[in-house]
């Protein structure tokens, strides 16, 4: 992979499955304790997601990342993200929908959460059947967003995002739905 990816979300929404999947392992069960950084990921526990006091070192971790990803399962009972988190973070910020094959999945409301939190692109993905993983795989190795100064600068100026090349971004759908 090219881009490195950081996970953020809740306790048993797939983080550290979705790590297994995208490394073509068999996916298991295992609770993370500890920030975990891979040779793809930066896998964290739910509880920092989760705790306020926590939340922070999220956002140190994420400055080892090409890309933060924001996973919700599927199923989740309630938001975990603010509306426009987006607005803290200095990487480009995507929504990792987990879980789609659940009985209790409501895909369309996560997506709505996800996009309101500011992601720009939305995977669902089965971490167990691979279904969806691809295209995340593939955007992962795609070239990753040179960040300079110079640039942020610019941009700042500009009121876009930091990594904004295009002069302006939309919420990209990733298929399945």
């Amino acid at each position: 992979m090219k881009k490195k990816l950081f996970l953020a979300g809740r306790s048993e929404a797939g983080k550290t499955s979705l790590t297994q999947a995208l490394k073509g392992e068999n996916v298991h069960y295992h609770k993370t304790q500890y920030v975990k950084t891979w040779d793809i990921t930066i896998d964290t526990p739910g509880e920092y997601a989760e705790t306020k006091t926590l939340a922070l070192a999220l956002g140190c971790f994420s400055f080892d990342s090409d890309v933060i990803g924001l996973l919700c399962a599927a199923d989740e009972p309630y938001n975990l993200f603010d509306p426009a988190i987006i607005g803290v973070s200095t990487r480009p910020m995507i929504g990792i929908i987990t879980k789609i094959d659940s009985p209790l999945a409501n895909i369309p409301m996560v997506r709505q959460w996800l996009e309101d939190a500011g992601c720009e692109r939305i995977f669902p993905v089965n971490n167990v059947t691979g279904e969806g993983v691809d295209a995340l795989r593939d955007y992962l190795m795609e070239e990753p967003v040179p960040l300079d100064l110079d640039r942020v600068m610019e941009n700042q100026e500009k009121g876009l995002k930091d990594w904004d090349q295009s002069g302006g971004t939309s919420v990209q759908q990733s298929e399945p739905e």
